[in-house]
């Protein structure tokens, strides 16, 4: 009796012999012992499993408990419950996330601008005969012509995503 109610309390919490085992301190083969009514817990280990079970020492001891579907339904919804929340506060996090990395995006892109304002393109004066200054004007002219051309379409993009996301998280 003892064996069987504790395996119907422990099905109907929605616990693993794992979860169990894990709750009480012990390993799970101890739990599947006990459901097979090979050995029985002492009267310390019955206290500390009818509180991880949320049961009586008496519903424990007593007769034969039935598991309803209602506990098992209540049980798994609770569980998706929990789980719809966690994946809507990660799906949230990284929307958030998104956002301000399209901002950093567009700050770097209009920071990189100014710069090369400020230091109006001195590549085209440097003196490419000698070979460190041409290979670091080459790199420095060929960065310049693809910032210049590639970064108002990122921008645009960045901006347009800015929004899109922004509108989505406010949601």
């Amino acid at each position: 009796m003892l064996n069987e109610n504790i395996k119907t309390i422990r099905k109907s919490k929605g616990l693993s012999q794992q979860e169990l085992a894990v709750r009480l301190n012990i390993v799970r083969q101890t739990v599947s012992k006990w459901e097979q009514g090979l050995s029985v817990p002492d009267s310390d280990m019955l206290i500390f499993l009818s509180e991880a079970l949320e049961t009586p020492v008496s519903t424990l001891l007593g007769e034969t408990v039935i598991e309803t579907e209602a506990d098992t339904l209540k049980v798994i919804s609770e569980k998706l419950e929990v789980i719809n929340l966690q994946l809507a506060q990660r799906k949230n996090t990284r929307r958030k996330m998104i956002h301000w990395l399209l901002i950093s995006l567009c700050t770097i892109i209009v920071i990189v601008f100014a710069i090369l304002l400020k230091i109006k393109s001195p590549y085209l004066g440097w003196n490419y005969g000698d070979p460190e200054t041409a290979v670091l004007g080459v790199v420095f002219h060929a960065f310049e012509w693809l910032f210049v051309r590639a970064a108002p379409i990122i921008f645009i993009g960045a901006v347009i995503g800015i929004f899109l996301v922004r509108k989505i998280v406010k949601k």
